[in-house]
């Protein structure tokens, strides 16, 4: 099953997950509008919210429940981008300008803010407190993260065990939600429930390791940034740390010597060390790791064209070019 046919066997609630974020991020305030319009509508591939729908789904769940979970999901993973944004410099995502390139930084943080708030507003109407449970401890997690990243930017010493604590609290931790939540709404049991949620927890750690990769082996107009935009960053992710540590000492010189001071200037030189040091392939493998543990996670599930999307789903995080 191709990402065409997983999103296509989702539509409808997909759909419906679109016409209550409009709905949701209307304010009064014209400015909230105008920029979280920008970043909601600026082509993300609505992953996280997937995963929650297809695993309710493939739990059996059949009310509506689902679409107000994927939802709230997707605004705290908005609130965090924009935050990101601004705490990176970033001035390209998905292909445009970020929303802080265009409104500056102090709008972006306060509509993040709106974002965050709104989420927390639609998790009290579904009434369940272990939702509620789940979803506050995500985001205190995924704020730890972007505080565990910013203390490894520009630290040439981080070792991937560190590097793997970012990606675990950052990103594979919302994931994490998104999966155990639609067992949750479901009233599965707390075997599925687990399953679902590491399923979705090694899913998300994949993206990530992807991500890190493509930053050094894709073309900016795929990518939809510029190629070395985490070295510009100082940010040693996981193809720098490998290099740095199997290349010979001049190369490692180089690398340190860039993550330290954010310098992209020497990218071609550093892009031909990660090839010729096989730290793409190890990436890769690691990735690959994940995306393995993944699909064992989704044994609990009966048989159903969403176990298979969710299996699906996995591979795509691994074969992806953007």
């Amino acid at each position: 099953m191709d990402i065409q046919s997983i999103y296509a066997l989702i539509r409808e609630d997909m759909d419906a997950v679109n016409a209550m974020i409009q709905q949701r991020l209307h304010s009064e305030v014209v400015l909230i509008n105008q920029l979280g319009h920008y970043i909601i509508n600026s082509g993300g591939k609505r992953l996280r919210p997937a995963i929650a729908l297809l695993s309710a789904r493939a739990c059996g769940y059949q009310d509506s429940g689902h679409i107000n979970l994927a939802t709230i999901i997707e605004f705290i993973h908005t609130a965090t981008l924009l935050h990101d944004d601004v705490v990176d410099h970033s001035e390209m995502r998905r292909g445009q300008e970020t929303a802080n390139s265009v409104w500056g930084n102090e709008a972006s943080v306060l509509v993040g803010d709106f974002l965050y708030t709104r989420a927390f507003e639609m998790m009290v109407e579904l009434e369940s407190m272990k939702i509620m449970k789940i979803l506050s401890h995500t985001t205190n997690v995924i704020a730890e993260g972007e505080v565990l990243q910013l203390l490894n930017v520009h630290d040439a010493d981080t070792t991937e065990e560190r590097y793997l604590q970012v990606i675990h609290h950052k990103t594979a931790k919302l994931f994490e939600a998104a999966g155990q939540l639609g067992a949750v709404l479901s009233q599965s049991n707390e075997e599925t429930e687990d399953a679902l949620g590491r399923y979705a927890m090694h899913l998300g750690s994949a993206f990530q390791l992807v991500d890190d990769l493509l930053d050094y082996s894709a073309q900016s107009d795929t990518l939809g940034k510029n190629v070395g935009d985490d070295l510009a960053e100082g940010k040693p992710t996981l193809p720098l740390i490998y290099a740095m540590h199997h290349g010979d000492s001049s190369q490692s010189a180089i690398i340190r010597q860039a993550i330290e001071n954010g310098e992209r200037d020497r990218i071609a030189e550093i892009l031909t060390i990660i090839q010729d040091t096989g730290a793409i392939d190890y990436t890769a493998k690691a990735a690959q790791k994940e995306v393995d543990a993944a699909k064992n996670c989704l044994n609990v599930l009966p048989e159903s064209a969403y176990k298979t999307a969710l299996l699906s789903l996995a591979d795509f995080a691994i074969s992806r070019e953007f």
